[in-house]
């Protein structure tokens, strides 16, 4: 949490009013004097660090309170520290009436307390009437900013809440009066200036800096709905027919009575659930953004979390975000919608507006990254078409990955090749972790990416997609089948799959390290199902040959080929005319440009039982014949042929990845067979051998770790290295 905000602090807070000025800017050059509203945020922050319990038992409800209320230190402080310089700023004693009554209330009001500040301790006289407004605007934040650290010290605050600010309205509220004074008095130009910069902060990051969303499995909120069924005897919740479950939730949400009390038996994990939805009681309102369901399968799904908010008293409920993840669920994702929608409480609950989460990195890891993107395509297509039917504007949710094995790729083109309909000037999109430093590391960086993201949502809404020709369509569909057959009979079916992929890849010490943000699986005992997508694709990532990216394109792409040969033709009219083909098949281009097989053979031969090398040839031999029916399908000679710039960047980043491979390889041999030595020329001249200590001590450099000296710690070097080498976004 402590990193992720680090990158508000550093460039996204003064990032926003810079980027919001060149869009004034954009607009003044084709001849629109209009500003952008300051109270009509363009882009707006929600996170998941300290929300995201999915599996991870580390995110605890107390995690949650902290965050929160670290975040609105946070937010008071960044303001606070930018309030005196506006006062310095607006100095000036012509006002408007409405200001200088406002003003001459306060100033006789006003104790100073003179031991906060620095500048302007003294009471400010009331011939300065925009300072004595906000001196107590600044009095305020001071309240607000140490209220939020005494509860995050103590869990208690001797400051009363109503001497801080509670909600965004309060605190727009004097700024705008200064706004409308400003203006009323001819000052305009000093208006927009700090002033207007201060508003639209305030606008964009509100009292807590960022919202944070909750994410929960719909598994755990039905083993909730199933103690509670149990305890009042009416059966069990789990084994109801979803008919039944729906009718049940809509019966209590109707109602008025409580639906259990304190004698309700907890085991440690519906406890946990339970307090997390006290803490969203207890907070701010505007501390949370939505509710997230991961593995939500159906309209029951929604419901028993609508339910369990206001069993918690959760004052101002969240907005529920199913989340649709697996092939099936992404199927099944319409049908459990338009439920949701042709239930009256629901539509009266929701106020025409839905937010339907999609989910890259499992639909990839089931079924392949072409059926996944695929599947993602169609069902956006389908869930627009139910909420226009009932009127509601749908959101969507893309939980992207970094990598393109789980959905990633250049922001641009990615938005460019949704579905025409499906953005309508909104969109939510994740930024990972692995991402963001890419994303928004520097100020240069964090204007780009919002630059793209303004810029790609506009041209959708301007330009929309071509719509692909029922041909397309029809011939996309059976490739689809033939691609997720031959990903799933090698990755789920294959007997001596798992034992291949956990020797010849780092996945298993991957999971031993304190690297990722959460633990490798949702179900320890687990086999690939349960594996993360993100260690599923960074394993790969490692050994240079990207598996779960390419796997089932090449057999798709044979069948098309021999069934029809004018097949050909038509897949590349596809590539030539449709952004949704094109963009996937460069995608895999670019990754094929960054694989290496001989690479990945090295793995093979060092970590791989002999019995397993017949099965690693098989599939290298799959990987040249998928990339050679790519670059035929896409008209190319070369990888990149298109994209020279990025060739040559892979050109020259090639050796030291190669190097780090190499070193990883051998690492991770004699980390799995402590009597494998690798004979070494001395790279450490004999004077200072002699002169220095032993060798042995040079390499402590990780006491903790359980293996021989130093290992760990090249091994993490060289898969950092390696992971930003490849950088897999593009």
């Amino acid at each position: 949490m402590r990193a992720g905000m680090s990158y508000f602090h550093e460039t996204i807070w003064k990032g926003v009013p810079k980027f919001l000025r060149r869009v004034d800017t954009a607009l003044k050059n084709i001849g629109i004097n209009e500003r952008i509203p300051y109270n009509a945020p363009l882009i707006q922050f929600s996170s998941w660090m300290g929300g995201d319990r999915d599996g991870n038992p580390r995110v605890t409800p107390e995690v949650t309170r902290d965050v929160c209320l670290l975040a609105r230190m946070m937010a008071a402080n960044l303001y606070y520290s930018q309030i005196e310089d506006l006062m310095f700023e607006l100095s000036m004693w012509r006002c408007s009436d409405e200001l200088r009554v406002r003003a001459d209330e306060l100033h006789r009001s006003s104790k100073r307390d003179a031991k906060h500040y620095i500048e302007f301790w003294k009471q400010v006289p009331p011939n300065e009437p925009y300072r004595v407004i906000l001196g107590d605007v600044r009095d305020k934040l001071y309240q607000t900013r140490e209220r939020s650290r005494h509860l995050l010290a103590n869990g208690i605050s001797d400051i009363p809440e109503e001497a801080t600010f509670t909600n965004v309205e309060q605190f727009l509220e004097p700024l705008e009066l200064c706004y409308r004074s400003l203006c009323a008095c001819g000052d305009q130009p000093i208006a927009d200036g700090s002033l207007l910069d201060f508003l639209r902060q305030v606008s964009t990051f509100g009292l807590s800096l960022v919202r944070l969303d909750i994410r929960q499995e719909s598994d755990r909120h039905t083993d909730v709905m199933d103690a509670i069924t149990k305890h009042l005897e009416i059966g069990s919740f789990r084994e109801w027919s979803e008919e039944r479950r729906q009718e049940w939730l809509l019966s209590e949400l109707s109602g008025k009575r409580p639906l259990f009390g304190p004698d309700l038996p907890k085991t440690e994990e519906i406890a946990d659930v339970l307090d997390t939805f006290h803490v969203l009681a207890e907070l701010p309102a505007d501390c949370f953004g939505a509710y997230i369901i991961s593995m939500a399968t159906a309209a029951s799904d929604v419901l028993a979390v609508e339910l369990l908010q206001r069993e918690c008293h959760v004052k101002q409920p969240l907005r529920v975000v199913p989340l649709f993840e697996k092939l099936a669920d992404l199927d099944a994702a319409p049908a459990a919608v338009a439920r949701l929608f042709s239930i009256d409480w629901y539509r009266n609950r929701i106020n025409g507006k839905q937010e339907v989460m999609i989910g890259y990195s499992d639909s990839g890891k089931d079924a392949g990254r072409l059926s996944a993107a695929w599947q993602l395509y169609k069902a956006q297509e389908e869930l627009i078409n139910v909420a226009k039917q009932y009127g509601v504007k749908l959101t969507m949710f893309h939980g992207r990955g970094g990598t393109v094995g789980r959905g990633g790729g250049p922001t641009h083109l990615a938005i460019l090749s949704q579905p025409p309909d499906t953005i309508h000037g909104s969109l939510r999109v994740t930024v990972q972790g692995e991402v963001i430093e890419q994303s928004f590391g520097e100020e240069h960086l964090c204007f780009r990416t919002l630059q793209r993201f303004t810029a790609a949502t506009l041209e959708h809404g301007m330009h929309p997609p071509v719509s692909p020709k029922p041909e397309w369509r029809a011939l996309m569909d059976k490739i689809a089948v033939i691609a997720t057959e031959e990903y799933r009979s090698i990755v789920f079916q294959e007997p001596r799959f798992v034992e291949y992929f956990r020797l010849v890849t780092p996945e298993l010490e991957y999971g031993r390290m304190n690297i990722g943000s959460r633990p490798s699986k949702r179900k320890p005992s687990g086999g690939i199902e349960s594996l993360r997508a993100i260690p599923w694709i960074f394993a790969w990532t490692q050994t240079r040959f990207h598996l779960p990216v390419w796997l089932g394109f090449g057999a798709a792409f044979k069948y098309a080929l021999q069934k029809d040969i004018k097949n050909l033709h038509m897949l590349r009219e596809m590539y030539k005319e449709w952004p949704f083909f094109r963009v996937t098949i460069d995608l895999v281009e670019m990754v094929f440009a960054k694989g290496d097989p001989g690479i990945a053979a090295l793995y093979d031969k060092l970590l791989v039982s002999e019995d397993l090398w017949s099965f690693g040839e098989r599939l290298r031999t799959n990987y040249e014949e998928t990339k050679d029916l790519l670059l035929q399908i896409a008209g190319h000679k070369d990888l990149l042929e298109d994209n020279p710039y990025l060739k040559q960047r892979l050109r020259l980043r090639d050796s030291y990845i190669t190097t780090l491979n190499v070193l990883q390889a051998y690492t991770l041999k004699r980390i799995r067979d402590p009597n494998y030595h690798v004979n070494l020329r001395p790279h450490i001249s004999k004077d200072y051998q002699e002169s220095s200590k032993s060798a042995a001590e040079l390499v402590k450099l990780n006491p903790t770790s359980e293996y021989a000296p130093g290992l760990e710690d090249t091994l993490i070097l060289t898969m950092k290295g390696v992971a930003a080498g490849m950088q897999n976004t593009g």
